[in-house]
């Protein structure tokens, strides 16, 4: 597994991780709101650069972008 993807996965893991917190989601609801999104996909390709923010700042786009 190369350095980016394992970022990624665990970005996504922390994000799926607030959305149940913040809006109380189950697991497989926050995994398919958050992967289904506009973010995921820009996260998901390393040459955006998204997996060098935090997951808190992933966090605010997704919402912004729900928004």
């Amino acid at each position: 597994m190369s350095k980016e993807t394992f970022m990624i996965e665990s970005l996504t893991r922390d994000v799926v991780a607030l959305l149940m917190e913040e809006r109380g989601l189950s697991m497989r609801e926050a995994m398919d709101a958050f992967c289904s999104s506009r973010t995921f996909d820009a996260l998901s390709n390393p040459e955006t650069g998204l997996y060098f923010q935090s997951p808190a700042y992933i966090f605010d786009e997704f919402k912004t972008e729900k928004s």
